[in-house]
């Protein structure tokens, strides 16, 4: 099947989304997620955060969709032709989804464990939406341990539902979700169960915002004071390859390793995550690079630079040599008649 997003063409595979497409081809034609996780099974389409214009359906019927569809679960149809990121509807309709899902959050970035590499954080920052319009009290709810190794923070929460879909794919017998309905919804336990299994820990891990956090790490330190290393070591629980967050020889906390779209490659353990803060436990790769343009990155300048080429003609090339040539021998790109008929136009 064959695909135009913002001009560009790419051919994918029957059952593929528009988002899915759209990160085949890059850079601004991307949306934004908060709730679509590629690792989980049928997450997406609630934050409205991926809205896409379709302005032609397909071969077959060539008609647009009247309205912006959620490119995480819209599917590709043969023939489509898609506008993200050269969307003024879309690139609207973005903003005024990020100034919802700050309707309610605290905006606490400064003491906040999040801050540097959250979702909302980059999503806000993008789209440039710093006020709100919400005069309304904003709910609030008090911190809740939900294990002995998770604090949840509702406050903080949108409701993406990708801790839910991660314990009902990743973990046995799930003892947290959703409950209460509308504005009186919220993430919480069961009968006040403590989530504890071996691979609670990713719940954190796939939290776009700083609701559900690391309590061994909380106030320690900010991320961007933190150095990231690439380490691994043998564990029967899973592929004990993680990212350790280094404040000078210390080991302050442990994660997975995420790709460019902030998505963890492969779920660890709470042992890895956990339990081994010393350096000897690991085997350290190396530095890791940033995943994606952040926040957290965002004075980091070691992109590699592209040498510049001027697009002329030869003769325009030619024509600056020797005006360079001119300079550098009388200190003007004149010469002495020109001189003259400028001094006299002076004159007059």
């Amino acid at each position: 099947m064959k695909i135009t997003i913002d001009g560009h063409t790419v051919e994918v595979e029957a059952g593929t989304t528009v988002l899915e497409a759209a990160r085949i081809v890059g850079g601004d034609s991307v949306p934004p997620t908060m709730c679509y996780y590629s690792k989980l099974k049928d997450c997406g389409g609630k934050c409205r955060c991926c809205l896409v214009e379709i302005s032609k359906g397909s071969e077959r019927d060539p008609r647009p969709m009247p309205k912006l569809q959620p490119s995480c679960v819209t599917a590709v149809q043969d023939g489509m032709e898609v506008k993200s990121g050269t969307s003024p509807r879309a690139l609207e309709a973005r903003k005024a989804v990020t100034e919802f899902l700050l309707i309610n959050h605290p905006l606490d970035c400064p003491v906040c464990d999040q801050a540097g590499e959250c979702d909302l954080q980059n999503l806000a920052y993008g789209n440039g939406n710093f006020k709100s319009r919400y005069i309304e009290q904003k709910r609030t709810f008090e911190p809740e341990n939900i294990g002995p190794y998770i604090q949840l923070h509702m406050n903080r929460c949108i409701l993406c539902y990708r801790c839910v879909k991660l314990a009902d794919q990743l973990t046995p017998e799930r003892v947290h979700g959703v409950i209460g309905r509308g504005d009186h919804a919220e993430i919480s336990t069961y009968i006040e169960r403590a989530i504890d299994n071996d691979f609670s820990g990713n719940v954190i891990d796939v939290c776009p915002v700083g609701a559900l956090t690391d309590k061994t790490f909380r106030f320690k330190s900010r991320v961007w004071f933190n150095k990231p290393f690439n380490a691994h070591r043998h564990c029967t629980k899973c592929s004990g390859k993680t990212v350790l967050w280094m404040f000078g020889d210390t080991v302050q906390r442990v994660t997975a390793r995420k790709d460019e779209w902030h998505e963890v490659e492969e779920f660890i353990c709470n042992e890895c995550r956990f339990e081994h803060k010393n350096v000897e436990d690991w085997v350290i790769e190396g530095p890791r690079k940033f995943e994606k343009p952040s926040v957290i990155n965002v004075n980091n300048y070691t992109k590699q630079t592209k040498k510049v080429k001027i697009e002329a003609d030869e003769l325009i090339l030619e024509g600056r040599e020797e005006d360079q040539k001119k300079i550098s021998m009388s200190g003007s790109p004149y010469d002495e008649n020109e001189l003259k008929a400028i001094q006299k136009i002076k004159e007059e």
